[in-house]
């Protein structure tokens, strides 16, 4: 698949100025001032984050009733509820906030619903559990803030709840007695970006605060809460980066007994990286919601028995063995519909419907046929009367608000602006995928139904360096908003020593002037012809770091090359 190239505008002025201040590459300037960089200080405090930049918590419209509601159960020893979606935000939130109540609170215990039986968000059966156990206070974290009905009937039962959540709110509020979302209206709260687990994480900070308990106290949940921020795909900017910089750093030195169990389990070895925790840990959290119960992905976060963690940790393991199998096999039959059904290739949306397919599957799926069919994507199947599924979207293109416009054919649905889930009847499945078809048309231009490769900007092989590379790695965590720098080499020319390996990776040695530089491309394998001599490229890459026989050297990691023509360029 062709892909656009964007080359980021640059404000040479404010490059100029911060080269000055830091002494560095402009091309890292750049980067810097595209961020919203442009001082000494700003860019400090993007290098040398400090716990110390974490907002007051006191900032979050509700906090202080969320922790006198909460106060008032601890001092009548009221039976508490902690109640959580059974994705990696939901389970670590629970988790956290389960660790922490339990260690000042005898009455405590979580809950999460069951994917298959209960569905997403708070279930009336949930609620009934709350009742028949005599709960009187709920405190739901990464879900909620849709729940207006169910959170009224708990109400007439006796329970109250207290929602810990980041998605966006309906117009009316549940009657809860606090609501913690920094999308609601009149929240001045600094930072809107928390995912789940990070609003139940400032919580128990001020949870900690009120009740006068050490920083470290709150400071021990970093490591989840950073894994939590990589797997729920939410800005690494703001007060994001820095609970993942300190989260990883908490990773590295002295993660909990469920991480350590799960990174041993992996043969995670080296340093990790937020890579690691959203395609190493990340899928072994989710695979317990997706095959089977959640809960024991809480169970292994909240266990510190290293024995018992592993075994907890192997089940997981044993889930995410079935996910990939049921994602495999899921995703064959689906590329089958689609590339055997010209009528559906001719569509700019993919809406897909089995009513077999693994319904823990089907976001992986969606994500997976977007590789192939570049555009907003649903996979649906049966769960019970209903039909669910998920959606996933392209860049720059908002699928969650595009299911808004078809929500009078829908039971149910929430998320993001790249990734949402639904539910409806069977029978609107086909007036579904209509309107789905006709609002996407109406909203998307044709420039976003084509991948794009955003490209931070120029830099010759000459000054790619230790020092350079160096810099580069200060730029982590990375992730939404804060990505690897993707850099453009133009007019470099092939030396005769590339060659294909693997049959579809390109094992690159490329000249710039007189600098050489190897490099690897995976999958491009099918471009190999475009390498020719004396003829120029212009090659997109980012850098890394490759080692061999205890020997370190830089390569470029090359996502995509053409043919030197400058008007190729946005």
């Amino acid at each position: 698949m062709e892909k656009r190239w964007k080359v980021l505008g640059y404000d040479y002025e404010k490059i100029q100025l911060l080269k000055k201040s830091l002494g560095i590459h402009s091309a890292l300037c750049s980067i810097l001032v595209q961020r919203g960089l442009f001082t000494f200080e700003s860019a400090k405090s993007y290098f040398r984050p400090a716990i110390t930049d974490l907002h007051d918590p006191w900032l979050m419209k509700d906090m202080d009733k969320a922790v006198q509601r909460i106060r008032k159960a601890l001092n009548t020893k009221e039976k508490i509820l902690v109640y959580g979606d059974y994705d990696v935000d939901g389970t670590t939130a629970v988790a956290c906030m389960y660790h922490f109540l339990n260690s000042i609170h005898s009455d405590v215990e979580f809950y999460l619903p069951h994917r298959y039986k209960e569905g997403y968000g708070i279930s009336k059966a949930g609620i009934d559990f709350a009742s028949e156990n005599k709960y009187t206070l709920i405190i739901s974290l990464d879900c909620g803030i849709k729940a207006t009905q169910v959170i009224t009937y708990a109400n007439s039962l006796g329970i109250d709840f207290v929602v810990c959540d980041h998605h966006m709110p309906d117009d009316i509020l549940p009657p809860a007695v606090a609501i913690l979302d920094t999308k609601q209206p009149g929240c001045e709260y600094p930072f809107k970006e928390l995912c789940g687990c990070g609003v139940g994480f400032k919580l128990i900070q001020a949870l900690c605060i009120n009740l006068s308990l050490p920083d470290s106290t709150w400071m021990k949940y970093l490591d989840l809460v950073a894994t939590a921020i990589a797997a729920d795909i939410v800005p690494i900017t703001g007060e994001n980066r820095v609970l993942t910089y300190f989260g990883l750093e908490k990773v590295n030195r002295e993660p909990c007994t469920g991480i350590k169990a799960l990174m041993d389990l992996s043969s995670l070895t080296r340093k990790v990286c937020v890579t690691d925790l959203v395609f190493v840990v990340a899928p072994r959290i989710n695979a317990a919601g997706r095959m089977d119960d959640a809960r024991k992905a809480v169970l292994l976060f909240i266990e510190e028995d290293y024995t018992k963690a592993i075994d907890l940790a192997r089940l997981l393991h044993t889930d995410n063995t079935e996910r990939k199998e049921a994602d495999t096999t899921t995703t064959e039959q689906a590329l089958f519909l689609l590339d055997n059904d010209l009528l559906l290739q001719s569509k700019k949306t993919t809406v897909l419907y089995h009513k077999d397919w693994h319904k823990g599957v089907v976001g992986i799926v969606a994500s997976r046929l977007i590789e192939k069919y570049y555009r907003p994507t649903i996979v649906l199947t049966s769960s019970g009367d209903k039909v669910s599924g998920s959606a996933r979207s392209v860049i720059g293109y908002n699928v969650y608000e595009a299911i808004h416009q078809c929500k009078d054919l829908l039971e149910n649905y929430g998320g993001h602006f790249y990734a949402a889930g639904l539910t409806m009847k069977t029978e609107n499945v086909e007036p579904f995928m209509t309107l789905f078809e006709k609002v996407v048309n109406d909203t998307i231009t044709e420039e976003l139904l084509i991948p794009e490769i955003v490209i931070d900007g120029e830099v010759a092989f000459k000054d790619i360096n230790e020092t350079f590379y160096k810099i580069i790695c200060q730029m982590e965590p990375f992730g939404p908003d804060n990505m690897r720098p993707v850099f453009i080499a133009r007019q470099v020319y092939e030396t005769g020593y590339s060659r294909i390996v693997k049959e579809s990776h390109i094992k690159f040695t490329l000249k710039q002037e007189n600098f050489t530089m190897e490099g690897i491309g995976f999958g491009l394998a099918g471009k190999f012809s475009l390498l020719q001599p004396n003829i120029p490229i212009d090659v997109v890459f980012t850098i890394d770091e490759n080692e061999w026989n205890g020997e370190k050297k830089l390569q470029l990691r090359v996502i995509d090359f053409k043919k030197s023509f400058v008007d190729d360029f946005d």
